[in-house]
């Protein structure tokens, strides 16, 4: 049974939340509400400890990021494939929405309590998870437009009664800050009066409405259903837009934090630990904040490190990569970075505003549109349009520089995810990345959607065929990228929250230094950015340490170091 103590901090949290919305009988109602949720899960569940070492990997992927013709369930298709293939160096799977949905590829959800019939049932979780730690996401912000909540709320019906945000013609909109460029407010006549629904992400995906009480209670009720059938880690989806106030910005509320901040508690309150992500794809001071005091995120995207990333492979130049990683916080026992380059989404632009000037990012956008990229837009104030993300894989993005036709384009892959691999926090690599699959422009041209040129789906026998061909560019990478994960889950120096410092070696080659909790490894990881040798000199101390990626390390008579073009390598002392 939850203490007393425990009992008030969440009392306090929802007061926090719904004192101007409710009188003081509700506030104990949902307390009381929530405090049952918990003692009962509790009383039926054993305590189980989660633990984040540098063997924490996680690997990006729908339900059916694999298919096979003749079976039905294809998380089961994936399952087999996973433990075949990917097991021995990923121990924790996102599976991105598997709920029905009516669009959005998942995340515009019609039943938070089913799984998609083509995909599988509840016990493929479940037995997914007995050797696999799985992250689901928690699509908090809207619900579908053709889905059972939105039927009822017609109808003022539960559940979903009062469930979605409307607003009246004398809210303030003005400052809000939009995601995408289609129109924000739908009007509709409802119980003999006018009204507008709320549509942060697409005509299809209805917001929903936090200030009533009993949307949260019922979000609460859904992580513990997916801790019911084996998920342990829970992504936020889209959860900065979740409160919205007249006049304001609608985006990052001190109401959202507070939220989040419930969550979290309620989160470690469970007898099964679980953590709590945020999907915030934000400029780099709002995605911090959602870390809190520890107290909100324990995981927080790393949206910076993308398009930073591949800008400094694209120009060959580390200034504004470097930059950034010497100012980026070091992370708390409790919190980490979930670093990645690619996602079902495209390249975030929003992570660069305040880091790239806008001649740079213009050079930017224009070198990705070279290499195949198509754009998605913001609304800035109802007026202008602003690039949101660039809708191309990284291996498209990355294929060809000012400086480069392709001729370095495979190492310069293997070089981005090795950096992005050995930065501090938990690396996450999506499916296809594995791969070095390229757009799926075929799809393209039939949906018209822009993110579906980095939503290619495998046929099993297809990608087998791939995979055993050992002169195929799928064969090429999967080797490449499973060996760095497998020498980076042995080294202690690669924990998430172990240290790093960066090493100036120039603009050409990018370095930062990892040092284990116990001080006892230390690695130096260096990458050569450009299309050509590059030399440089370490310390003499780092000059007896070995490559753990293999490579003989060249001398020049002046003891400096040769790198070849787009080369990485790991300098560890043990």
């Amino acid at each position: 049974m939850l203490s007393k103590t425990n009992q008030k901090k969440i009392y306090s949290k929802l007061n926090n939340i719904y004192q101007l919305h409710c009188n003081k009988e509700d506030v104990n109602f949902y307390t009381s509400k929530v405090v049952q949720l918990l003692n009962q899960f509790n009383q039926k569940n054993k305590k189980k400890i989660k633990n984040i070492t540098e063997k924490t990997s996680m690997l990006i992927c729908y339900g059916d990021s694999i298919f096979a013709q003749n079976q039905k369930h294809s998380i089961k298709v994936f399952k087999n494939f996973f433990q075949k293939r990917l097991s021995k160096n990923f121990n924790t799977v996102h599976f991105l929405p598997f709920y029905p949905s009516s669009s959005d590829s998942g995340f515009a959800v019609k039943d938070h309590y089913k799984i998609d019939a083509k995909l599988g049932n509840w016990s493929d979780i479940k037995n997914f998870s007995k050797k696999s730690d799985i992250m689901a996401d928690i699509v908090i912000n809207h619900s579908s437009a053709r889905g059972l909540w939105f039927k009822n709320f017609l109808k003022a019906k539960r559940p979903g009664k009062d469930y979605f945000l409307t607003v009246d013609s004398k809210f303030n909109t003005s400052k809000v800050v939009r995601p995408r460029d289609h129109k924000l407010l739908k009007k509709i006549n409802i119980f003999n009066k006018t009204d507008y629904l709320w549509r942060t992400f697409s005509p299809d995906q209805l917001d929903l409405n936090f200030k009533n009480p009993a949307v949260l209670l019922r979000f609460i009720k859904i992580m513990i259903n997916l801790i019911n059938h084996g998920v342990t880690i829970f992504r936020l989806d889209a959860i900065a837009y979740l409160w919205k106030e007249s006049g304001t910005k609608c985006i990052n509320l001190s109401k959202t934090h507070e939220i989040i901040k419930l969550l979290r508690m309620i989160s470690g309150l469970l007898n099964t630990q679980t953590l709590i992500v945020t999907e915030t794809n934000l400029p780099e001071k709002e995605n911090l904040s959602y870390f809190g005091k520890n107290d909100e995120a324990n995981w927080i995207y790393n949206f910076s490190l993308p398009p930073l990333l591949i800008h400094a492979f694209l120009f060959e130049n580390n200034s504004y990569l470097y930059s950034w990683s010497k100012k980026l916080p070091k992370s708390k026992n409790g919190n980490c970075y979930l670093n990645f380059i690619a996602s079902h989404d495209g390249i975030g632009m929003r992570p660069t505003e305040g880091l790239l000037s806008n001649k740079v990012l213009k050079d930017f956008l224009n070198r990705l549109k070279k290499n195949g990229s198509k754009f998605s837009y913001r609304r800035i104030q109802n007026k202008s349009k602003k690039v949101y993300e660039a809708n191309i894989t990284v291996f498209d993005a990355l294929k060809k520089t000012n400086y480069d036709n392709g001729k370095f384009a495979f190492e310069r892959y293997i070089s981005a995810h090795s950096i992005m691999i050995a930065f501090e926090g938990v690396p996450a690599i999506y499916f296809n990345s594995m791969f070095g699959t390229s757009n799926d422009e075929a799809k393209f041209v039939i949906t018209g959607n822009n993110r579906d040129v980095n939503r290619y789906k495998w046929n099993l026998k297809n990608i087998s065929n791939k995979l055993n061909n050992k002169d195929s560019k799928e064969s090429y990478f999967y080797k490449k990228i499973s060996n760095l994960l497998s020498v980076k889950k042995k080294q202690k120096a690669f924990h998430p929250n172990a240290n790093r410092e960066n090493i100036n070696l120039g603009p050409k080659i990018f370095s930062f230094k990892r040092e284990s909790i116990d001080k006892k490894q230390t690695i130096i990881c260096i990458t050569n950015l450009s299309s050509e040798l590059q030399y440089f000199k370490l310390n003499k101390k780092f000059l007896k340490y070995k490559d753990l990626l293999g490579s003989k390390i060249f001398f020049t008579l002046d003891k400096r170091i040769k790198l070849d073009p787009c080369q990485t390598i790991w300098l560890s002392n043990r």
